[in-house]
């Protein structure tokens, strides 16, 4: 579904700084956004984000931050599975969950929760 004009310039807001033909261009991008994330409105949304903020800023100070990100949420979920592992191998050895139940709960598969636990 194509997004008509009046719907980025309400996303955009008042404010945006964007000349005529930049708003053209952005609406266009938007199409292919659209197209490509096919219906994921959240990575839509990013990727119209970012190609907003390509012509608002610094291409080299967008791509910097977003690689910036990249790698915290990589530290995140490195984290986050390190506290898992823990979490399963204190849950099902204390007899608390099966190793089905904590991948259900866990969002893994259950290949994963025996090679956490050495299996």
């Amino acid at each position: 579904m194509s997004m008509q004009r009046y719907e980025l310039e309400a996303w955009l807001g008042d404010d945006h700084g964007l000349a005529e033909d930049q708003l053209e261009e952005l609406l266009a991008q938007a199409d292919g956004i659209n197209a490509r994330f096919d219906g994921d409105q959240d990575r839509a949304r990013e990727g119209l984000t970012v190609a907003y903020r390509l012509m608002r800023e610094c291409p080299t100070a967008v791509v910097a931050d977003l690689a910036q990100r990249r790698d915290a949420a990589r530290a995140a979920e490195l984290d986050a599975l390190a506290g898992l592992q823990q979490a399963a191998i204190t849950l099902i050895e204390r007899g608390d969950a099966t190793e089905s139940g904590f991948a259900r709960q866990a969002g893994v598969d259950r290949m994963t929760v025996r090679k956490w636990l050495g299996k």
